[in-house]
């Protein structure tokens, strides 16, 4: 087990069951050559908030989402009650799509799909290196409702959408999976988000700002909006309205 470093340029903790896994994952982290990086492994939350009150400074957290007793979430909760920003990655075996609004909801830094082979290692250390350089929040900018989350499959069609999401457009959500998001625009909005927004999430980037949604009815709000790429190729988007007299 390697303990946090204040030499090191990256010292990570690593939080997962499955003890072979750590071991993987510290093996790759550590011998790569363009960082030096320090892991830290642990099989438990309990471990993992012991190691947080020791004298270890780390400056990310990479968690598996489903553990016995204490989960991924459930632990990102309460490292959060003593260390409020600091970066906190899931690399789990969940799909994407099935955990997206509960790690949008939690304030996840970013999540990864573990995978095959080697080159998950690789990406995941280049993950932990751009969330080391954010504030540690994977989450909407004030006023975007985190409980209103949508996922876009590659067809540019909603894959899934929550209750919340659905409500901002007044739609069910059932009306909505299956359509093409620019059903959920005027068309100058459409023109925009192809051209600012989109080149931006689809180039690894996130975007968070103003649009202008459309409601079922055809009329037209602003709304406040963080769109993401996810790690199998969908777009991740949470969605609220703006009320009017805060537009102005």
């Amino acid at each position: 087990m390697t303990t946090g470093d204040s030499d090191l340029d990256l010292s990570v903790l690593h939080v997962d069951d499955d003890a072979a896994l750590g071991e993987l994952v510290q093996l790759y982290l550590e011998r790569e050559e363009s960082v030096d990086c320090g892991v830290t492994t642990v099989t438990s939350a309990t471990a993992a908030l012991d190691q947080l009150r020791g004298d270890d400074d780390f400056d990310c957290i990479v968690s598996d989402y489903r553990m016995p007793g204490t989960g991924g979430i459930d632990l990102l909760g309460e490292v959060r009650e003593t260390h409020p920003e600091i970066p906190f990655l899931l690399f789990s075996g969940e799909e994407t799509g099935d955990v997206a609004a509960e790690i949008v909801r939690a304030g996840v830094t970013d999540y990864l799909r573990k995978g095959v082979g080697t080159d998950q290692y690789t990406l995941l250390l280049r993950r932990v290196e751009h969330a080391t350089g954010t504030d540690g929040r994977f989450a909407p900018e004030a006023g975007t409702a985190t409980d209103a989350v949508g996922v876009v499959g590659p067809d540019e069609r909603f894959d899934r959408v929550d209750p919340g999401y659905a409500a901002v457009y007044d739609y069910e959500p059932a009306e909505i999976q299956g359509k093409h998001w620019t059903a959920l625009h005027p068309k100058e909005a459409v023109e925009h988000i192809r051209t600012h927004v989109l080149p931006v999430v689809q180039g690894g980037g996130e975007w968070t700002g103003r649009s202008t949604g459309l409601r079922a009815d055809g009329s037209t709000f602003t709304e406040s909006k963080l769109v993401t790429a996810l790690d199998d190729g969908r777009l991740l988007i949470a969605a609220s309205e703006i009320p009017s007299a805060e537009s102005n």
